[in-house]
């Protein structure tokens, strides 16, 4: 059974939860810093996550994406201008990791 990356994260929380609500306190100053909003901030993550291959990122970043009101056109479009940049191959997985989020309603 594999586990999901959401449950990795929570036993992360559990077992260091002082270094991860500085994790999560930097995120947070780094998404305030400036004029971007929350939408936009969340898809850059999103993109972030996808080119470095983080699954749990990507699955994360595009929940918050929803949230923060971005379509799921505008989830894969973040993804697909990666193309030239980090290749087709990790494109394509992330775009299946993106896909697992948005057809889950999350």
């Amino acid at each position: 059974m594999t586990t999901k990356p959401h449950d990795h994260y929570l036993r992360l929380k559990e077992r260091h939860g002082d270094l991860m609500n500085a994790v999560e306190a930097l995120g947070t100053a780094a998404r305030k810093a400036g004029p971007l909003d929350e939408k936009t901030t969340h898809l850059i993550q999103l993109a972030a996550a996808a080119a470095i291959g983080s699954h749990g990122s990507t699955h994360s970043h595009a929940k918050r994406a929803l949230e923060a009101g971005a379509t799921p056109e505008e989830i894969r479009h973040a993804v697909l201008v990666l193309t030239s940049t980090v290749g087709f191959p990790t494109v394509a997985a992330a775009l299946a990791w993106v896909e697992d989020v948005i057809e889950s309603g999350q």
